[in-house]
């Protein structure tokens, strides 16, 4: 009877220790993927501040090739 109650505590607390051990494994693997999530989104605001420039060049690319036809069409 006593052997019965000492190893009942004892796979306990073994059990106790895999769990730890598991979700300490699950939380590393957690934010390994929010790390890589974050440098993904940073590179993003890269990619979409460097899209914003040159669309504002194409405008102005745009208002200055309808300047130089407009002095053009006033040529003919």
């Amino acid at each position: 009877m006593m052997d019965a109650l000492r190893k009942v505590p004892v796979a306990v607390i073994a059990a106790l220790a895999v769990q730890t051990v598991g979700g300490l494994v699950w939380a590393g693997g957690a934010a390994a993927r929010i790390a890589t999530l974050e440098e993904r989104v940073g590179e993003q605001r890269l990619v979409a501040e460097r899209l914003a420039r040159l669309e504002e060049q194409s405008r102005a690319t745009r208002a200055a090739v309808e300047r130089i036809e407009e002095r053009l069409e006033g040529w003919g």
